[in-house]
C-alpha cells in the first residue's frame, strides 16, 4: 500500500481527478490547461515549478528558510482556496442583529450554501477586503482584470429568515473619510456638491466593484416574488406575520418611580453598555427582546414599559424609496413586492422611485425621464423585465439597524454566503476570561 501511495502515477491520477472535478464545478474549461502542468510536476519534471527551492539540494534537504517559504506559500494558497469556495470567517462589528447575533461574535459563513461567487476583481492582496491594513485609503485590489458576475453551483438558495452575508448595495460609491455612512445618505443630507468639494471632511470619493463593497449581515425577510409589509413594527410576508425569533428586539421606553434601575440587573439581562446611553432621571430608552420586557416589567420600581413606534403616515425622508409618494417609516412600511428574475412589471412615474436603482445601477441600463415619459437605453417604455433576483434584508435589532428599509433591495450578485456557526464570542464590556460568552461558543445559527 505504501508503494501505491507514493507512486508518481497514483499521485498524478488522484490530483488530476480532483482538479478536473473542480474545473467541472467552475464550468470554465480553460482551466484544463493546468492538466499538462500537473503531468510535468508529477511525471516528466522538465520545469522547475517550485523556483524558490533548490532543484537538487545537498543530502536532499532544503534550508530552514526555504522550508518556511514553502510552508507559507502552501498555507496562503490553501487558505485562499478554502475562503473563496467553502467557508470564510467573519466578526459581528455592530449591534444590528442583536440579540440573535452579538457584537463580538466570531462566525463562519458558508459559501457553499448558495454557491460560491467568483471574484469580480481576482487581483487582490490576500486575506483583506477593500483596503490595505496599514493604510485605510489605499485599495487592496487591482482592476486590470474585471470579471462579470458568476455564481457556481451550491447546496441551495436563499430562504426566508436565513441569516445572510452580502455586499452593501449602496457601497458602490464611498466617501473615504465617512466610510461608516452611505454615500447616498450623505448626498441626501448635504448635497452632492458638498460631498465632492469638502475633501477635509468627506475625503476622496471612490467607486468599488461589487465584491469589494462592505460586508453586511442581516436576516432575509423576503425572497424574490414575496410581498413585504411592516405594520406597527411587525413584519408581514405574503400577508403572514414573520416568524418570531427570540433575538428580535425593539426600542422601549421604561418609566420608573424616580429611582434608578440597578446596573447589576441590566448586566444580568445582558444589556450592553452602549445601550445604556439614553437614560434620564426616571426614563430609560433601551432595545429589548420580549423576554427582557417581561423581566423588567417585574421590577418593583418600574411603572411602565412601552414599545416606541413611529406612527403610520409619518414620513421618514431617510426611508426607501425616498419619495413623498411613499410616506413610510421603519415601523410602518410597504407593501412592497420583491423583484424576481424574468418577471415583467408595469413601469410608471409613480413606481419608478422603487425600481430606478435596479434599472440604472444594478442592471446597468441608461435610465432617463423626460416629462412623464420613461426612457431605458434611449427607448420610451412602460414596462421592465428584471434580469436578476432580489432580496429584502432586515436586522433583528429592528430600531437600530441600517437595512433594506434604508437602501432597498439586495441584488443576487451581492449575496456572499450564509452565516452558519458561531465559534467564539467576546463581550467587549468585560475583561480577561469573563469576556468569553461560554454559552455562545460552537453554536449553530
Amino acid at each position: 500500500m505504501r508503494n501505491v501511495l507514493t507512486n508518481k502515477w497514483f499521485k498524478f491520477g488522484t490530483v488530476t481527478l480532483f482538479y478536473c472535478l473542480w474545473v467541472l464545478w467552475l464550468q470554465n474549461f480553460w482551466w484544463l490547461i493546468g492538466v499538462p502542468v500537473l503531468f510535468d510536476i508529477y511525471i516528466t519534471k522538465k520545469v522547475h515549478w517550485a523556483f524558490w527551492k533548490k532543484k537538487n539540494p545537498p543530502q536532499g534537504k532544503q534550508t530552514k528558510v526555504v522550508e518556511w517559504i514553502d510552508a507559507i506559500i502552501f498555507a496562503v494558497i490553501a487558505a485562499t482556496f478554502i475562503r473563496l469556495f467553502f467557508v470564510e470567517a467573519y466578526t459581528i462589528p455592530t449591534s444590528s442583529m442583536e440579540k440573535s447575533l452579538m457584537v463580538g461574535d466570531y462566525l463562519f459563513v458558508s459559501k457553499l450554501s448558495y454557491g460560491p461567487k467568483l471574484p469580480n476583481t481576482p487581483l487582490s492582496f490576500p486575506f483583506v477586503h477593500h483596503t490595505l491594513p496599514f493604510c485605510k485609503t489605499t485599495k487592496s485590489y487591482l482592476e486590470w482584470i474585471k470579471n462579470p458576475y458568476k455564481r457556481i453551483a451550491g447546496l441551495g438558495k436563499v430562504k426566508n429568515n436565513d441569516v445572510v452575508v452580502f455586499n452593501f448595495p449602496e457601497g458602490d460609491t464611498v466617501a473615504l473619510n465617512q466610510q461608516s455612512a452611505s454615500y447616498y445618505q450623505l448626498v441626501r443630507a448635504s448635497s452632492r456638491e458638498a460631498v465632492w468639494s469638502d475633501k477635509n471632511y468627506f475625503g476622496d470619493v471612490v467607486a468599488r466593484p461589487v465584491d469589494k463593497r462592505e460586508n453586511y449581515i442581516k436576516r432575509c425577510i423576503g425572497i424574490p416574488g414575496d410581498e413585504v409589509k411592516i405594520v406597527n413594527g411587525q413584519a408581514y410576508v405574503n400577508g403572514k406575520a414573520q416568524t418570531a425569533f427570540k433575538g428580535i428586539q425593539y426600542n422601549y421606553q421604561i418609566i420608573t418611580d424616580g429611582s434608578g434601575i440597578n446596573p447589576k440587573a441590566l448586566d444580568r439581562l445582558g444589556i450592553p453598555m452602549d445601550d445604556r446611553q439614553n437614560f434620564l432621571s426616571n426614563k430609560y430608552i433601551i432595545p429589548l427582546t420580549d423576554a427582557q420586557v417581561q423581566e423588567i416589567k417585574g421590577f418593583k420600581n418600574v411603572l411602565s414599559v412601552t414599545k416606541i413606534l413611529q406612527p403610520q403616515n409619518s414620513w421618514d425622508r431617510d426611508i426607501f424609496p425616498f419619495s413623498d409618494k411613499y410616506p413610510w417609516n421603519v415601523d410602518n412600511f410597504g407593501p412592497i413586492r420583491i423583484p424576481k428574475k424574468g418577471v415583467t412589471i408595469k413601469l410608471t412615474i409613480d413606481n419608478l422611485p422603487i425600481y430606478q436603482r435596479i434599472i440604472g445601477v444594478y442592471e446597468g441600463n441608461k435610465l432617463e425621464v423626460k416629462g412623464n415619459t420613461i426612457y431605458i437605453n434611449g427607448f420610451p417604455t412602460t414596462s421592465y423585465c428584471f434580469k436578476m433576483d432580489y432580496y429584502w434584508m432586515q436586522g433583528d435589532n429592528r430600531h437600530n439597524s441600517a437595512d433594506s428599509r434604508y437602501w432597498g433591495f439586495v441584488p443576487e450578485d451581492h449575496i456572499v454566503g450564509k452565516a452558519v456557526f458561531v465559534w467564539l464570542s467576546l463581550d467587549k464590556d468585560k475583561e480577561f476570561l469573563s469576556k468569553i460568552r461560554w454559552d455562545r461558543l460552537f453554536r449553530f445559527i
